[in-house]
């Protein structure tokens, strides 16, 4: 890749905005189109779900699963809150109603979860 000013004495490597490293060995999270996505800039959205039976789903939605790890995510939450789990078309389902553990959880990782629903 070339950087800027090519060929000319101030030539320098293009580098990340976030973490100023030249972009090949840039670690930040990246969204499916390739920008940067931190984790306070993703939309977390936590809330319940009443599922056949009576039984209730914490849902967590809102998050870059190209960004974001949302496997580690979950097996944080499911042993946080001792319940099973799953993720289905980029949303965290754990079953019962944790809205405040999961809530602080994803605060304690950098994102700035919201309460949704009833």
């Amino acid at each position: 890749m070339s950087g800027l000013f090519d060929g000319t004495p101030l030539e320098r490597p293009v580098t990340c905005q976030v973490c100023e490293r030249p972009v090949e060995q840039c670690a930040c999270p990246k969204g499916v189109a390739g920008e940067v996505l931190l984790p306070k800039d993703q939309p977390a959205r936590v809330g319940r779900e009443k599922r056949r039976k009576g039984k209730t789903v914490t849902t967590i939605t809102g998050l870059d699963p190209a960004a974001s790890d949302l496997n580690a995510i979950l097996s944080k939450l499911k042993s946080a809150c001792a319940a099973g789990g799953t993720i289905n078309d980029g949303v965290i389902e754990i079953q019962g109603d944790h809205r405040e553990r999961a809530m602080t959880l994803l605060r304690d990782l950098g994102y700035r979860p919201k309460l949704t629903g009833g």
